[in-house]
Protein backbone atom coordinates (compact mmCIF):
# COMPACT_ATOMS: atom_id res chain seq x y z
CA UNK A 1 0.00 0.00 0.00
CA UNK A 2 1.97 3.43 -1.03
CA UNK A 3 0.74 5.96 1.71
CA UNK A 4 2.08 9.79 1.21
CA UNK A 5 2.63 10.93 4.40
CA UNK A 6 0.89 14.01 5.17
CA UNK A 7 0.06 16.54 8.09
CA UNK A 8 -3.58 15.96 7.56
CA UNK A 9 -3.62 12.75 7.70
CA UNK A 10 -1.20 12.01 10.40
CA UNK A 11 -3.00 14.00 12.86
CA UNK A 12 -6.19 11.31 11.79
CA UNK A 13 -3.96 8.37 12.24
CA UNK A 14 -1.49 10.03 14.89
CA UNK A 15 0.91 9.30 12.87
CA UNK A 16 4.21 10.64 13.91
CA UNK A 17 7.27 10.72 11.93
CA UNK A 18 10.36 11.90 13.91
CA UNK A 19 11.44 14.04 11.23
CA UNK A 20 8.25 16.10 10.77
CA UNK A 21 7.94 18.66 13.35
CA UNK A 22 4.83 19.66 12.49
CA UNK A 23 3.14 16.67 13.76
CA UNK A 24 3.25 17.47 17.50
CA UNK A 25 0.81 19.94 17.19
CA UNK A 26 -1.66 18.28 15.51
CA UNK A 27 -1.56 15.52 18.20
CA UNK A 28 -2.14 17.57 21.15
CA UNK A 29 -6.39 17.30 20.43
CA UNK A 30 -5.46 13.40 21.08
CA UNK A 31 -3.20 13.64 24.44
CA UNK A 32 -5.98 12.51 26.91
CA UNK A 33 -6.45 9.54 25.07
CA UNK A 34 -4.57 6.53 25.90
CA UNK A 35 -2.42 5.35 23.36
CA UNK A 36 -0.52 2.17 22.68
CA UNK A 37 2.70 2.51 20.50
CA UNK A 38 3.19 0.06 17.47
CA UNK A 39 6.52 0.11 16.02
CA UNK A 40 6.74 -1.27 12.32
CA UNK A 41 8.76 -4.44 13.58
CA UNK A 42 6.40 -5.38 15.52
CA UNK A 43 2.93 -8.09 14.66
CA UNK A 44 0.74 -5.74 16.05
CA UNK A 45 -0.31 -8.46 18.97
CA UNK A 46 -1.99 -6.28 21.01
CA UNK A 47 -4.39 -4.05 18.12
CA UNK A 48 -7.40 -6.15 16.50
CA UNK A 49 -6.52 -7.48 12.75
CA UNK A 50 -8.97 -5.31 11.02
CA UNK A 51 -7.27 -2.07 12.99
CA UNK A 52 -4.03 -3.41 11.83
CA UNK A 53 -5.41 -1.87 7.95
CA UNK A 54 -4.98 1.76 9.40
CA UNK A 55 -1.88 0.93 10.32
CA UNK A 56 1.10 2.14 7.15
CA UNK A 57 3.90 -0.19 7.46
CA UNK A 58 5.77 1.37 5.06
CA UNK A 59 9.59 2.73 5.38
CA UNK A 60 10.74 6.16 3.65
CA UNK A 61 14.59 5.91 3.57
CA UNK A 62 15.54 3.86 6.26
CA UNK A 63 13.68 5.76 8.95
CA UNK A 64 11.51 3.32 11.24
CA UNK A 65 7.67 4.76 11.87
CA UNK A 66 5.84 4.67 14.90
CA UNK A 67 1.98 4.66 14.58
CA UNK A 68 0.06 5.52 17.89
CA UNK A 69 -3.35 3.67 17.86
CA UNK A 70 -5.73 5.97 19.70
CA UNK A 71 -8.84 3.88 20.60
CA UNK A 72 -12.88 5.46 20.18
CA UNK A 73 -14.54 6.74 23.12
CA UNK A 74 -18.08 6.57 21.66
CA UNK A 75 -19.69 3.61 22.42
CA UNK A 76 -22.04 1.28 20.19
CA UNK A 77 -25.38 3.33 21.44
CA UNK A 78 -23.57 6.68 21.97
CA UNK A 79 -22.48 5.98 17.83
CA UNK A 80 -26.37 5.02 16.91
CA UNK A 81 -27.66 7.76 18.12
CA UNK A 82 -24.89 10.04 16.76
CA UNK A 83 -25.15 8.53 13.39
CA UNK A 84 -29.36 9.19 13.72
CA UNK A 85 -28.68 12.78 14.54
CA UNK A 86 -26.48 12.79 11.30
CA UNK A 87 -28.99 11.12 8.81
CA UNK A 88 -32.26 12.76 10.24
CA UNK A 89 -32.86 16.47 8.81
CA UNK A 90 -35.21 18.78 7.13
CA UNK A 91 -35.57 15.96 4.41
CA UNK A 92 -38.57 14.31 6.71
CA UNK A 93 -41.22 17.07 6.34
CA UNK A 94 -41.13 16.31 2.23
CA UNK A 95 -41.94 13.19 2.37
CA UNK A 96 -45.00 13.08 2.28
CA UNK A 97 -45.89 14.90 -1.10
CA UNK A 98 -42.92 12.15 -2.43
CA UNK A 99 -45.57 9.66 -1.71
CA UNK A 100 -48.28 11.74 -2.59
CA UNK A 101 -46.70 11.62 -5.85
CA UNK A 102 -45.85 8.10 -6.13
CA UNK A 103 -48.65 6.06 -3.81
CA UNK A 104 -47.67 3.91 -1.13
CA UNK A 105 -46.33 0.58 -2.63
CA UNK A 106 -44.07 2.83 -5.46
CA UNK A 107 -43.21 4.81 -2.19
CA UNK A 108 -41.94 2.02 -0.14
CA UNK A 109 -40.58 0.56 -2.88
CA UNK A 110 -38.29 3.74 -3.43
CA UNK A 111 -37.65 4.10 0.66
CA UNK A 112 -36.35 0.17 0.78
CA UNK A 113 -33.83 0.58 -1.83
CA UNK A 114 -32.36 4.64 -1.25
CA UNK A 115 -31.84 2.95 2.07
CA UNK A 116 -30.33 0.05 1.13
CA UNK A 117 -28.04 1.57 -1.32
CA UNK A 118 -27.17 3.91 1.14
CA UNK A 119 -26.35 1.32 3.51
CA UNK A 120 -24.29 -0.70 0.62
CA UNK A 121 -22.26 3.18 0.14
CA UNK A 122 -21.76 3.18 3.74
CA UNK A 123 -20.06 -0.45 3.19
CA UNK A 124 -18.23 0.69 0.77
CA UNK A 125 -16.77 3.75 2.15
CA UNK A 126 -15.48 1.82 5.19
CA UNK A 127 -13.66 -0.66 3.43
CA UNK A 128 -12.26 1.98 1.14
CA UNK A 129 -11.26 3.56 4.48
CA UNK A 130 -9.71 0.89 6.18
CA UNK A 131 -7.53 -0.15 2.63
CA UNK A 132 -6.38 2.96 1.78
CA UNK A 133 -5.49 4.55 4.89
CA UNK A 134 -7.81 7.55 6.05
CA UNK A 135 -10.18 8.73 7.76
CA UNK A 136 -10.84 11.96 5.99
CA UNK A 137 -12.91 11.61 3.26
CA UNK A 138 -11.21 14.29 1.03
CA UNK A 139 -8.13 12.67 1.60
CA UNK A 140 -9.63 9.46 -0.10
CA UNK A 141 -10.80 11.47 -2.84
CA UNK A 142 -7.04 12.56 -3.10
CA UNK A 143 -5.54 9.28 -2.80
CA UNK A 144 -7.73 7.87 -5.56
CA UNK A 145 -7.41 10.52 -8.25
CA UNK A 146 -5.59 13.03 -6.64
CA UNK A 147 -6.52 16.95 -6.53
CA UNK A 148 -9.80 16.48 -9.19
CA UNK A 149 -11.05 13.57 -6.51
CA UNK A 150 -10.10 15.93 -3.56
CA UNK A 151 -12.20 18.55 -4.98
CA UNK A 152 -15.14 16.38 -5.99
CA UNK A 153 -15.27 15.22 -2.35
CA UNK A 154 -15.11 18.63 -1.00
CA UNK A 155 -17.85 20.32 -3.51
CA UNK A 156 -20.04 17.54 -2.92
CA UNK A 157 -19.76 17.72 0.84
CA UNK A 158 -19.87 21.76 0.78
CA UNK A 159 -23.05 21.38 -1.67
CA UNK A 160 -24.84 19.16 0.21
CA UNK A 161 -24.43 20.87 3.88
CA UNK A 162 -25.56 24.55 1.92
CA UNK A 163 -28.60 22.54 1.13
CA UNK A 164 -29.26 21.54 4.20
CA UNK A 165 -28.30 25.33 5.45
CA UNK A 166 -31.04 26.12 2.78
CA UNK A 167 -33.72 23.69 4.06
CA UNK A 168 -33.37 24.85 7.58
CA UNK A 169 -33.97 28.60 6.41
CA UNK A 170 -36.97 27.62 4.10
CA UNK A 171 -38.37 26.41 7.15
CA UNK A 172 -38.07 29.89 8.83
CA UNK A 173 -39.71 31.17 6.05
CA UNK A 174 -42.58 28.85 5.94
CA UNK A 175 -43.12 28.43 9.53
CA UNK A 176 -42.26 31.93 11.78
CA UNK A 177 -45.09 34.18 10.28
CA UNK A 178 -47.16 31.13 10.86
CA UNK A 179 -46.21 31.28 14.52
CA UNK A 180 -46.29 35.52 14.49
CA UNK A 181 -49.86 35.43 13.35
CA UNK A 182 -51.12 33.03 15.46
CA UNK A 183 -50.01 35.41 18.06
CA UNK A 184 -50.65 38.95 17.32
CA UNK A 185 -53.24 37.85 14.14
CA UNK A 186 -51.75 40.80 12.01
CA UNK A 187 -51.83 39.53 8.07
CA UNK A 188 -50.03 42.00 5.35
CA UNK A 189 -47.76 43.50 7.64
CA UNK A 190 -43.87 42.71 7.39
CA UNK A 191 -43.37 41.17 10.28
CA UNK A 192 -45.37 38.08 8.76
CA UNK A 193 -43.38 38.19 5.85
CA UNK A 194 -41.03 35.12 5.74
CA UNK A 195 -38.53 36.88 3.57
CA UNK A 196 -37.84 39.33 5.67
CA UNK A 197 -38.20 37.09 9.11
CA UNK A 198 -35.48 34.57 6.97
CA UNK A 199 -33.08 37.81 6.44
CA UNK A 200 -34.20 38.94 10.23
CA UNK A 201 -33.11 35.88 12.06
CA UNK A 202 -30.07 35.58 9.73
CA UNK A 203 -28.88 39.14 10.98
CA UNK A 204 -29.68 38.60 15.00
CA UNK A 205 -29.05 34.74 15.55
CA UNK A 206 -27.52 32.72 13.19
CA UNK A 207 -24.47 35.95 12.19
CA UNK A 208 -23.82 36.16 15.78
CA UNK A 209 -23.18 32.43 16.02
CA UNK A 210 -21.52 31.27 12.73
CA UNK A 211 -19.10 34.14 13.80
CA UNK A 212 -17.83 32.72 17.11
CA UNK A 213 -14.64 30.77 16.71
CA UNK A 214 -16.02 27.56 17.94
CA UNK A 215 -19.72 25.83 18.28
CA UNK A 216 -18.64 23.46 20.76
CA UNK A 217 -21.44 24.25 23.31
CA UNK A 218 -23.98 24.41 20.57
CA UNK A 219 -23.07 20.56 19.61
CA UNK A 220 -25.90 18.81 21.80
CA UNK A 221 -28.29 20.84 19.04
CA UNK A 222 -28.31 17.56 16.75
CA UNK A 223 -29.81 15.77 19.58
CA UNK A 224 -32.23 18.28 20.35
CA UNK A 225 -33.14 18.15 16.69
CA UNK A 226 -33.46 14.51 16.40
CA UNK A 227 -36.12 14.69 19.33
CA UNK A 228 -38.08 17.57 18.12
CA UNK A 229 -38.52 15.20 14.71
CA UNK A 230 -39.50 12.50 17.13
CA UNK A 231 -41.88 14.72 18.43
CA UNK A 232 -43.14 15.96 14.88
CA UNK A 233 -43.99 12.04 14.38
CA UNK A 234 -46.11 11.33 16.96
CA UNK A 235 -48.12 14.42 16.41
CA UNK A 236 -48.32 13.86 12.47
CA UNK A 237 -49.62 9.95 13.97
CA UNK A 238 -52.14 11.72 16.42
CA UNK A 239 -53.44 14.88 13.58
CA UNK A 240 -54.41 11.90 11.42
CA UNK A 241 -56.91 10.62 13.76
CA UNK A 242 -58.31 14.11 14.50
CA UNK A 243 -58.62 15.77 10.67
CA UNK A 244 -61.67 13.53 9.39
CA UNK A 245 -61.58 13.33 5.66
CA UNK A 246 -62.87 14.38 3.24
CA UNK A 247 -60.90 17.71 4.41
CA UNK A 248 -62.99 21.13 4.54
CA UNK A 249 -63.77 22.63 0.86
CA UNK A 250 -61.81 26.14 1.94
CA UNK A 251 -59.20 23.73 2.33
CA UNK A 252 -59.24 22.19 -1.12
CA UNK A 253 -59.86 25.69 -2.34
CA UNK A 254 -56.89 27.10 -0.98
CA UNK A 255 -54.65 23.98 -2.10
CA UNK A 256 -55.80 23.75 -5.47
CA UNK A 257 -55.23 27.48 -5.88
CA UNK A 258 -51.87 26.98 -5.33
CA UNK A 259 -50.49 26.00 -8.99
CA UNK A 260 -47.47 26.39 -8.45
CA UNK A 261 -46.45 23.94 -5.50
CA UNK A 262 -48.85 21.54 -7.17
CA UNK A 263 -49.69 21.81 -10.83
CA UNK A 264 -50.67 18.06 -11.11
CA UNK A 265 -53.69 18.53 -8.66
CA UNK A 266 -57.03 18.98 -10.39
CA UNK A 267 -60.20 19.80 -8.48
CA UNK A 268 -62.15 17.01 -10.19
CA UNK A 269 -59.65 14.14 -9.27
CA UNK A 270 -59.57 15.36 -5.70
CA UNK A 271 -63.40 14.99 -5.17
CA UNK A 272 -63.13 11.80 -6.84
CA UNK A 273 -60.47 10.08 -4.89
CA UNK A 274 -60.13 12.54 -2.24
CA UNK A 275 -59.98 9.91 1.37
CA UNK A 276 -58.45 7.10 -1.29
CA UNK A 277 -54.93 6.25 -0.98
CA UNK A 278 -53.61 5.39 -4.38
CA UNK A 279 -50.43 2.82 -4.20
CA UNK A 280 -48.71 3.81 -7.68
CA UNK A 281 -48.73 7.22 -8.72
CA UNK A 282 -47.16 8.73 -11.75
CA UNK A 283 -46.91 12.77 -12.98
CA UNK A 284 -44.81 15.35 -13.09
CA UNK A 285 -43.77 15.36 -9.24
CA UNK A 286 -42.58 12.05 -9.36
CA UNK A 287 -39.12 12.74 -10.48
CA UNK A 288 -39.01 14.81 -7.63
CA UNK A 289 -39.66 11.19 -5.03
CA UNK A 290 -35.69 9.90 -5.72
CA UNK A 291 -34.00 13.23 -4.93
CA UNK A 292 -36.25 14.00 -1.72
CA UNK A 293 -35.22 10.45 -0.09
CA UNK A 294 -31.74 10.92 -1.43
CA UNK A 295 -31.55 13.89 0.41
CA UNK A 296 -32.97 12.59 3.33
CA UNK A 297 -30.25 9.81 3.69
CA UNK A 298 -27.22 11.22 3.29
CA UNK A 299 -25.04 11.29 6.42
CA UNK A 300 -21.79 10.02 4.36
CA UNK A 301 -19.35 12.79 5.19
CA UNK A 302 -20.02 11.72 9.30
CA UNK A 303 -19.48 7.87 8.67
CA UNK A 304 -15.52 8.23 8.86
CA UNK A 305 -15.40 10.62 11.89
CA UNK A 306 -17.97 8.36 13.65
CA UNK A 307 -15.42 5.30 12.68
CA UNK A 308 -13.22 7.00 14.09
CA UNK A 309 -14.58 7.80 17.90
CA UNK A 310 -15.92 4.10 17.69
CA UNK A 311 -15.26 2.57 20.86
CA UNK A 312 -13.29 -0.85 20.28
CA UNK A 313 -13.59 0.26 16.34
CA UNK A 314 -13.63 -2.75 14.06
CA UNK A 315 -15.97 -2.23 10.22
CA UNK A 316 -18.40 -4.89 11.34
CA UNK A 317 -18.75 -2.84 14.42
CA UNK A 318 -19.40 0.44 12.44
CA UNK A 319 -21.65 -1.46 9.74
CA UNK A 320 -23.05 -2.33 12.52
CA UNK A 321 -23.90 0.82 14.06
CA UNK A 322 -25.10 1.98 10.69
CA UNK A 323 -27.46 -0.81 10.02
CA UNK A 324 -29.60 0.11 13.37
CA UNK A 325 -29.18 3.87 12.52
CA UNK A 326 -30.62 3.21 9.21
CA UNK A 327 -33.34 1.13 10.36
CA UNK A 328 -34.38 3.78 12.77
CA UNK A 329 -34.43 6.33 10.27
CA UNK A 330 -36.34 4.12 7.83
CA UNK A 331 -39.01 3.16 10.19
CA UNK A 332 -39.30 7.33 11.42
CA UNK A 333 -39.59 8.33 7.57
CA UNK A 334 -41.77 5.45 6.50
CA UNK A 335 -44.73 6.59 9.63
CA UNK A 336 -43.99 10.01 9.28
CA UNK A 337 -44.45 10.12 5.52
CA UNK A 338 -47.67 7.06 5.30
CA UNK A 339 -49.57 9.24 8.31
CA UNK A 340 -48.59 12.67 6.68
CA UNK A 341 -49.75 11.24 3.00
CA UNK A 342 -53.03 9.66 4.14
CA UNK A 343 -54.23 12.74 6.40
CA UNK A 344 -53.80 15.30 3.27
CA UNK A 345 -53.79 12.87 0.43
CA UNK A 346 -53.02 14.39 -2.62
CA UNK A 347 -53.32 17.84 -1.02
CA UNK A 348 -50.19 17.49 1.25
CA UNK A 349 -47.82 20.35 0.29
CA UNK A 350 -44.05 20.35 -0.10
CA UNK A 351 -43.58 20.60 3.75
CA UNK A 352 -45.57 19.04 5.34
CA UNK A 353 -46.04 21.46 8.65
CA UNK A 354 -47.05 24.28 6.59
CA UNK A 355 -50.48 22.09 5.72
CA UNK A 356 -51.71 22.06 8.76
CA UNK A 357 -52.12 25.18 8.89
CA UNK A 358 -54.85 25.46 6.59
CA UNK A 359 -56.75 23.38 8.54
CA UNK A 360 -56.01 24.81 12.54
CA UNK A 361 -55.63 28.75 12.67
CA UNK A 362 -54.59 28.05 16.06
CA UNK A 363 -53.30 25.02 17.81
CA UNK A 364 -51.28 24.66 20.68
CA UNK A 365 -49.73 21.33 20.45
CA UNK A 366 -48.88 22.00 16.58
CA UNK A 367 -47.40 25.35 17.90
CA UNK A 368 -45.53 23.76 20.30
CA UNK A 369 -44.20 21.45 17.38
CA UNK A 370 -43.45 24.83 15.27
CA UNK A 371 -41.56 26.53 17.81
CA UNK A 372 -39.18 23.36 18.41
CA UNK A 373 -38.78 22.84 15.36
CA UNK A 374 -37.72 26.56 14.54
CA UNK A 375 -35.43 26.69 17.30
CA UNK A 376 -33.56 23.64 16.14
CA UNK A 377 -33.43 24.67 12.50
CA UNK A 378 -31.94 27.79 13.42
CA UNK A 379 -29.67 26.76 16.08
CA UNK A 380 -28.53 24.39 13.68
CA UNK A 381 -27.47 26.20 10.28
CA UNK A 382 -24.00 27.48 12.38
CA UNK A 383 -23.31 24.46 12.79
CA UNK A 384 -24.09 23.15 9.22
CA UNK A 385 -22.05 26.59 8.57
CA UNK A 386 -18.82 25.52 10.09
CA UNK A 387 -17.45 22.84 7.86
CA UNK A 388 -18.47 24.47 4.53
CA UNK A 389 -16.17 27.42 5.82
CA UNK A 390 -13.41 25.19 6.65
CA UNK A 391 -13.82 23.77 3.11
CA UNK A 392 -14.07 27.25 1.16
CA UNK A 393 -10.30 27.62 3.41
CA UNK A 394 -9.36 24.55 2.02
CA UNK A 395 -10.40 25.32 -1.01
CA UNK A 396 -9.12 28.85 -1.11
CA UNK A 397 -5.57 27.45 -0.26
CA UNK A 398 -5.33 30.18 3.01
CA UNK A 399 -3.25 29.69 5.57
CA UNK A 400 -4.44 27.70 8.72
CA UNK A 401 -3.46 30.82 10.91
CA UNK A 402 -7.19 32.57 11.97
CA UNK A 403 -7.77 35.60 10.78
CA UNK A 404 -10.89 37.25 11.96
CA UNK A 405 -11.34 39.80 8.40
CA UNK A 406 -11.18 36.37 6.27
CA UNK A 407 -13.61 34.35 8.94
CA UNK A 408 -16.19 37.24 8.43
CA UNK A 409 -16.13 37.44 4.86
CA UNK A 410 -16.63 34.09 3.90
CA UNK A 411 -19.03 33.97 6.79
CA UNK A 412 -20.90 36.85 5.43
CA UNK A 413 -20.76 35.85 1.96
CA UNK A 414 -22.22 32.33 2.89
CA UNK A 415 -24.71 33.40 4.44
CA UNK A 416 -25.88 35.65 2.07
CA UNK A 417 -25.93 33.14 -0.50
CA UNK A 418 -28.06 30.87 1.59
CA UNK A 419 -30.73 34.09 2.16
CA UNK A 420 -31.06 34.88 -1.82
CA UNK A 421 -31.67 31.12 -2.75
CA UNK A 422 -34.34 30.96 0.01
CA UNK A 423 -35.86 33.72 -1.34
CA UNK A 424 -35.66 33.49 -4.75
CA UNK A 425 -35.99 29.84 -5.10
CA UNK A 426 -39.84 28.93 -4.65
CA UNK A 427 -40.34 25.94 -2.72
CA UNK A 428 -38.24 23.78 -0.53
CA UNK A 429 -39.13 21.07 -2.78
CA UNK A 430 -36.68 22.26 -5.78
CA UNK A 431 -33.73 22.84 -3.21
CA UNK A 432 -35.01 18.61 -1.89
CA UNK A 433 -34.72 17.83 -5.47
CA UNK A 434 -31.40 19.91 -6.95
CA UNK A 435 -29.20 18.80 -3.92
CA UNK A 436 -30.67 15.48 -3.85
CA UNK A 437 -30.09 14.30 -7.50
CA UNK A 438 -26.31 16.26 -7.20
CA UNK A 439 -24.59 16.11 -4.33
CA UNK A 440 -26.58 13.60 -2.63
CA UNK A 441 -26.11 11.40 -5.52
CA UNK A 442 -22.67 12.08 -5.74
CA UNK A 443 -21.72 11.11 -1.63
CA UNK A 444 -24.55 7.88 -1.46
CA UNK A 445 -23.70 6.35 -5.02
CA UNK A 446 -20.79 7.72 -7.19
CA UNK A 447 -18.01 9.03 -5.04
CA UNK A 448 -17.79 5.57 -2.49
CA UNK A 449 -17.83 3.32 -5.44
CA UNK A 450 -15.37 5.67 -7.32
CA UNK A 451 -12.91 5.57 -4.31
CA UNK A 452 -13.80 1.26 -3.49
CA UNK A 453 -12.25 0.79 -7.35
CA UNK A 454 -9.50 2.82 -7.04
CA UNK A 455 -7.67 2.35 -3.72
CA UNK A 456 -8.85 -1.56 -2.92
CA UNK A 457 -6.43 -3.27 -4.66
CA UNK A 458 -6.62 -6.51 -3.46
CA UNK A 459 -9.61 -7.46 -4.97
CA UNK A 460 -9.39 -8.02 -8.76
CA UNK A 461 -12.13 -6.24 -11.36
CA UNK A 462 -13.41 -9.14 -12.40
CA UNK A 463 -14.61 -9.97 -8.41
CA UNK A 464 -17.91 -9.81 -7.36
CA UNK A 465 -17.37 -7.11 -5.21
CA UNK A 466 -15.20 -4.97 -7.72
CA UNK A 467 -18.20 -5.45 -10.36
CA UNK A 468 -20.90 -4.78 -7.72
CA UNK A 469 -19.33 -1.19 -7.14
CA UNK A 470 -18.61 -0.98 -11.13
CA UNK A 471 -22.83 -1.51 -11.19
CA UNK A 472 -23.36 0.98 -8.56
CA UNK A 473 -20.94 3.80 -10.06
CA UNK A 474 -22.92 3.41 -13.20
CA UNK A 475 -26.49 3.51 -11.08
CA UNK A 476 -25.36 6.74 -9.44
CA UNK A 477 -24.76 8.64 -13.00
CA UNK A 478 -27.96 7.25 -14.04
CA UNK A 479 -29.59 8.88 -11.24
CA UNK A 480 -28.00 11.98 -11.20
CA UNK A 481 -28.08 12.73 -14.89
CA UNK A 482 -31.68 11.04 -14.88
CA UNK A 483 -32.87 13.03 -12.08
CA UNK A 484 -31.32 16.40 -12.84
CA UNK A 485 -32.11 16.73 -16.78
CA UNK A 486 -36.17 15.60 -15.72
CA UNK A 487 -35.98 18.10 -12.77
CA UNK A 488 -34.73 21.35 -15.38
CA UNK A 489 -37.20 19.78 -17.82
CA UNK A 490 -39.82 20.36 -15.22
CA UNK A 491 -38.96 24.09 -14.08
CA UNK A 492 -38.34 24.67 -17.93
CA UNK A 493 -42.12 23.55 -18.36
CA UNK A 494 -43.65 25.46 -15.06
CA UNK A 495 -41.63 28.48 -15.97
CA UNK A 496 -42.98 28.17 -19.51
CA UNK A 497 -46.60 27.63 -18.24
CA UNK A 498 -46.64 30.52 -15.84
CA UNK A 499 -45.32 32.79 -18.66
CA UNK A 500 -48.13 31.98 -20.76
CA UNK A 501 -50.69 32.20 -17.95
CA UNK A 502 -49.18 36.06 -17.27
CA UNK A 503 -50.02 36.61 -20.93
CA UNK A 504 -53.00 35.65 -21.11
CA UNK A 505 -54.24 37.56 -17.93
Amino acid sequence: MNVTPGTAEMSRFSISPDEDSSSSSNSNEYSTCPTKKVPLSSPYGDVDAESQNFLPSYIQGKKKYEVEYHPGTASFGMSVFNLGNAIMGSGILGLSYAMANTGIALFVILLVAVSLFSLYSVHLLLKTANEGGSLVYEQLGYKAFGLPGKLAASCSITMQNFGAMSSYLFIVKYELPIVIKAFVGDEGVWYTNGDYLVLLVTVVIILPLSLLKNLGYLGYTSGFSLLCMVFFLIVVIYKKFQISCPLLNDFINMTLNNTTAHPNITATAYNEDSCKPKYFVFNSQTVYAVPILTFAFVCHPAILPMYEELKDRSRRKMQNVANVSFLSMFVMYLLAALFGYLTFHDAVEDELLRTYSKVFKFDVVLLIVRLAVLVAVTLTVPVVLFPIRTSVNHLLGVSKDFNWIRHTIITVALLAGVNVLVIFVPTIRDIFGFIGASAAAMLIFILPSAFYIKLVKKEPMNSVQKIGAVLFLASGFVVMFGCMTLIILDWVHNAGASEGQGNGH
